[in-house]
């Protein structure tokens, strides 16, 4: 009896014209053959403000587990909440569990309280024993969700590592061990489908079950995309033989549904309500009234020679001119960092020193790979004119890298239109996953070059942490996004062993971005 999964919370996006109605689900997983799960909840407004009657929410039965031990079910609860003048705490509880929780949603017409993560787990179960707190990071989270509560939870990819299904899976383990050749022309067998897929069912529910992970996910909506530990290290990645093999086709076909059910919280064939359409990929777009986020989707589609296809940028750029002038503040979802060094002589020089360095697979995945680099001087392209043209300031949000970092795109073309012009990109990585170590953090550090021409008149630059005369943190981090009156954005880094975070104020275009306007909270920024 009881919960095996969950709850996990989720934002849908928000409906209606008038009354702005907050859409959130809540996934839980449990033992078959229980009556159908029902949960009910109520609103409460700031104070002492008396709560709302008790109210139901729709249960959605997603998926039956018939292989696991005992058999097991998916399901969604969904319910709307009408914001008013003022923030709420909504309490919600699942019949027949001994305790219930809280969520909060923000005031009608303002810019949410937000968290930023990437990178929740480990590449490795080496690396996780090294680790001496591996949850630290979610329960300084957790503490400051308690000070100042978070309305939604943007996680930017590696929600899990999959990796060690190579190891762990007979089935996969003998195949690995072909000939290139023989690898591509396996079919991929009911046996292997079977154990993969029952893989990635118990990998949520073993890693998201852990106690801190548990306790988060139960206390601010999610929205979640994708990385390609999510499916297995490199995906897209790879050459277009392997790329296109039975066994990797069905390896991401057996990945895409755990994501869809866990992540997006979808029964089978079921669109998410914020998806972008005209897609065949995940990407997702929430329009918040002063604030819009695009979450890209970078996987589905990728491989050595696009990221995402044509279609599938004309489907986001379609929904992009879709915002009204309202829209003080774009989110723009990147796993992969836009504004990050070239790192080809980084991985010859990682090349000559024995044993796996944690950033060697990452090096191979970057934007600024040889054949996927005209694709994204597209993309800022297309985020400068939308600045421009919609007066609204563009921020990136990345990870995957397993640092923190900052970054600045400048447009210094003649036609260029002054203000706004400028992209920050925010890099947090990772809450759980540490940072490289040794001579990959003094290789990035010292012998890289921080300033990039992107193109003519367009430039990107890392910019420097306060204080201590460096590009990357190289603690784990997560990052908090945090409004205030002016629809000023406060990014704050909040680091493993610092007392105090790094913060850079994101204006809106209105305002003069100041130039290296980053500073300590308490110090001038």
């Amino acid at each position: 009896m009881g919960l095996k999964l969950g709850p996990i919370l989720s934002f849908r996006g928000l409906k209606g014209d008038t009354e702005r109605q907050w859409c959130v689900s809540v996934l839980i997983v449990r033992d078959s053959g229980e009556k159908k799960p029902s949960l009910e909840w109520q609103a409460a407004g700031p104070g002492s403000a008396p709560a709302t009657a008790s109210t139901g929410a729709t249960a959605k039965l997603l998926a039956t587990f018939p292989d696991a031990s005992p058999a097991r079910q998916a399901w969604r609860f969904d319910f709307v909440v009408t914001l008013t003048g003022s923030p709420q705490k909504i309490s919600y509880r699942i019949k027949g569990e001994p305790s219930g929780w809280e969520f909060h949603v923000p005031a009608k017409g303002a810019i949410p309280n937000m968290a930023y993560t990437s990178c929740t787990g480990f590449s490795s179960n080496k690396l996780m024993q090294k680790t001496e707190d591996p949850y630290g990071m979610v329960r300084n989270l957790i503490r400051q969700h308690s000070d100042s509560p978070y309305h939604l939870l943007l996680m930017g990819g590696d929600q899990i590592y999959a990796d060690p299904m190579f190891d762990t899976l007979p089935e996969l383990h003998d195949w690995l061990a072909l000939p290139r050749q023989k690898k591509i022309s396996h079919p991929y067998t009911p046996e292997m489908a079977s154990a993969v897929e029952h893989f990635y069912r118990e990998l949520y529910v073993k890693w998201w079950g852990q106690t801190d992970l548990t306790t988060l996910f139960a206390s601010v909506p999610t929205f979640m995309m994708w990385d390609d530990h999510d499916i297995f290290d490199g995906w897209g990645s790879y050459d277009p033989g392997l790329q296109a093999s039975d066994v990797y086709q069905g390896l991401f076909a057996s990945a895409r549904a755990a994501f869809a059910l866990f992540q997006l919280q979808l029964a089978e064939d079921e669109a998410h309500p914020a998806k972008i359409p005209g897609q065949q990929a995940f990407s997702l777009g929430l329009n918040l009234g002063p604030l819009a986020i695009v979450a890209l989707d970078m996987r589905t589609e990728r491989s050595d020679s696009q990221v995402i296809s044509q279609v599938s940028w004309k489907a986001v750029y379609d929904w992009l001119d879709t915002l009204t002038g309202n829209c003080t503040h774009l989110l723009a979802m990147s796993s992969i960092p836009v504004v990050h060094p070239d790192f080809s002589e980084l991985e010859k020089a990682l090349s000559i020193f024995p044993g796996q360095q944690e950033l060697e697979d990452d090096l191979r995945d970057q934007w600024n790979s040889i054949p996927h680099k005209q694709e994204c001087l597209r993309l800022i392209h297309r985020l400068l004119d939308f600045s421009r043209s919609r007066q609204s300031r563009v921020t990136l949000l990345s990870g995957d890298v397993h640092v923190g970092a900052l970054g600045l795109i400048r447009d210094l073309r003649s036609d260029g239109g002054g203000t706004g012009q400028e992209i920050i990109q925010l890099t947090s990585s990772g809450i759980i996953h540490p940072p490289p170590q040794g001579v990959a953090m003094f290789f990035l550090e010292n012998a890289v070059g921080k300033e990039m021409s992107t193109d003519r008149d367009i430039s990107s630059v890392m910019i420097e942490f306060p204080g201590t005369h460096q590009f990357y943190i190289g603690a784990r981090n997560w990052l908090a996004l945090e409004p205030d009156a002016q629809r000023r954005i406060w990014a704050n880094w909040h680091i493993e062993g610092q007392p105090y975070p790094y913060t850079q104020v994101i204006h809106p275009v209105n305002f003069a971005m100041p130039k290296a306007s980053v500073g300590k909270i308490g110090q001038p920024g």
